[in-house]
């Protein structure tokens, strides 16, 4: 199955991030979506498992978007919350966080917890560009995890 990461997207959808979203199996979103119409765009192509993030106030997503969303998928456990520092790397296999706009991916040495911040592709903040990640499952197995560096278009 084929996750892609996203976060950060602060009401704006780039032409070139939803031709790259095309084929995902699940779109995963960490927070300040910051647009109902870009939450339900999302959901056309994918099914969307998403957090609320500090800009997120007074958007109406739907109750199934809060502030840390947990879910199964493929058999791996997953967590997504706006802030690192709040994710319970104990019960989950995956976890996603956003908020800094700085990509990363790593394992957690004492859970071995996955645990990714896609950046943003629209405020990015690192000289990688606008980001966002993609995780590859199989079996209830990751099989890859990766940040994708977002070409837009001049």
């Amino acid at each position: 199955m084929r996750f892609d990461i996203i976060s950060d997207t602060h009401g704006y959808l780039a032409p070139e991030l939803l031709r790259e979203l095309q084929g995902a199996d699940h779109i995963v979103h960490a927070g300040d979506i910051c647009s109902e119409s870009d939450y339900y765009c999302l959901g056309r192509i994918a099914p969307v498992h998403a957090c609320l993030g500090n800009n997120d106030g007074g958007m109406a997503y739907g109750r199934d978007v809060k502030r840390m969303t947990s879910f199964v998928a493929d058999g791996i456990r997953w967590q997504v919350c706006h802030y690192q520092e709040r994710l319970d790397l104990k019960v989950c296999d995956i976890a996603i966080c956003g908020h800094s706009h700085r990509p990363f991916i790593e394992r957690d040495k004492y859970t071995g917890t996955l645990v990714m911040n896609p950046g943003s592709t629209t405020f990015p903040r690192t000289t990688m560009g606008p980001t966002y990640g993609r995780i590859i499952t199989e079996d209830g197995e990751v099989i890859s995890a990766e940040i994708v560096c977002l070409e837009l278009e001049p």
